[in-house]
């Protein structure tokens, strides 16, 4: 049959392909969970950025001129300024 050379020959192939096995696997599997735990970082920053964007939009304090450059002074509208329709009335005396 097979001498006892060849055996061990055989048996350290085999040894050898399924310690690289293994190790491989593991290097696929750290790499895997790098890439997912990237993505995940990654959605979270942009779920902060965004709750960020909607707190900045909703305290916001409200304008007083409207897109027209006008401003407002209709004193029961919620975005009436009182400071600002002053000046702007005081701004029109000087002229």
């Amino acid at each position: 049959m097979a001498s006892a050379g060849v055996n061990v020959l055989r048996y350290s192939a085999l040894f050898a392909g399924v310690s690289y096995g293994f190790y491989h696997q593991s290097n696929i599997n750290a790499l895997n969970h790098k890439a997912q735990v990237d993505r995940d970082f990654a959605h979270q920053a942009s779920l902060i950025t965004q709750a960020k964007a909607e707190f900045k939009k909703k305290n916001m304090p409200q304008e007083s001129v409207t897109k027209g450059g006008e401003v407002i002074s209709d004193p029961n509208d919620p975005k009436f300024d009182l400071e600002g329709y002053l000046t702007a009335l005081m701004g029109e005396k000087a002229k």
